[in-house]
């Protein structure tokens, strides 16, 4: 018997889906998108308007209500809006200042108050603004032309100095020198009918101790504002002797000025030294208060610092001019000294 012979196809893809693509056959047209009925059309434009015109809404309210960040021109900034509670910037901290803007940029935007149109007027945040100017002035780079900020709008001009009182607070804190100026300065400027209302509520979170030793230092910036080099350098226990002083005895202020004026303080520490002993000399021992609370920084005799101990029964030496030669003739004068 025959052995039947198997038959292929001649095309074993026939009965796969192999049509052309459609559009290249007239048999087989290209699918047409359906357009969308009129009414959705118009519904769809009305929706994106409405979208559209929410966050534009939504934008402005962000930057009217000061929650938008802006890059504003260095040079549109009016640092003397208001009278600066800071008085002095530390050089360390602002270098430090300008090294960490120069890594990383400026991480915390400045607040201002719009003035007129493309000029505002700086709040808080004299700091970054002074460092942004060194850094610009320095390098010539373009990134240090602009500032980030926040634009406030304070409800009066109280606002805006309580708001830069509180961010210097938090920030770095003020010494009661520079909080009894501000509060001096606002009444001056009319911010605040007079000092007790400047003192209320520039510092109303603040105890009723703390408000006392700044009206304190009040007394201070009124008879010496003029005639010190260094007063945001008095620490509070000192301030406070100079302040009972000044108010126990009414020529003091005259007389203490007059003698701070004619010192030449070429530091902090002989300033406050200076002042130590004025105040000691101006009735210490009257007004009751203990040498130890006044001694605020060594005595400056040439190039060697006496400081005495509270008690007065230890004497410390420092600075250049403690030398082997120094310690030797001090030795032999001690020797030497009668009994």
């Amino acid at each position: 018997m025959a052995k039947r012979k198997r038959l292929t196809p001649a095309r074993p893809d026939y009965l796969e889906d192999n049509r052309p693509a459609p559009g290249l056959n007239p048999m087989f047209p290209a699918e047409t998108p359906r357009a969308a009925p009129p009414v959705a059309q118009v519904a769809g434009a009305t929706a994106a308007q409405a979208a559209l015109e929410e966050l534009s809404g939504e934008l402005r309210a962000a930057r009217a209500e000061g929650r938008l960040v802006q890059d504003l021109p260095l040079d549109a900034i009016e640092e003397t809006y208001l009278v600066r509670d800071r008085m002095t910037a530390d050089d360390a901290d602002m270098e430090a200042l300008k090294e960490s803007l120069k890594a990383r940029g400026q991480q915390t935007p400045i607040e201002v108050v719009e003035l007129t149109e493309g000029r505002y007027g700086l709040i808080s945040g004299w700091r970054r603004l002074a460092a942004l100017r060194a850094l610009k002035q320095d390098t010539g780079e373009a990134r240090f032309e602009t500032v980030r900020a926040f634009l406030r709008q304070p409800q009066s001009a109280s606002d805006a100095y309580v708001a830069m009182v509180e961010e210097n607070e938090i920030r770095v804190g003020l010494s009661y020198y520079e909080r009894a100026r501000i509060v001096a300065r606002a009444a001056e400027q009319g911010v605040y009918p007079d000092e007790a209302a400047a003192l209320r509520g520039l510092f109303a979170s603040a105890s009723r101790a703390k408000r006392s030793k700044i009206g304190s230092f009040i007394t201070i910036y009124h008879a010496l504002d003029d005639h010190l080099r260094f007063p945001s350098a008095i620490p509070e226990r000192l301030g406070l002797s100079i302040a009972k002083v000044l108010k126990e005895d009414s020529k003091a202020a005259s007389r203490l000025a007059k003698d701070m004026a004619a010192a030449v303080a070429e530091t902090p520490e002989d300033e406050l030294g200076e002042l130590a002993r004025r105040i000691q000399k101006l009735g210490l021992q009257k007004s009751k208060v203990q040498p130890q609370e006044v001694d605020a920084a060594p005595e400056k005799i040439g190039s060697i610092y006496l400081k005495q101990s509270r008690n007065g029964a230890q004497l410390t030496l420092s600075g250049e001019g403690v030398s082997g030669a120094f310690l030797t003739d001090l030795r032999a004068w001690l020797k030497n000294r009668p009994s």
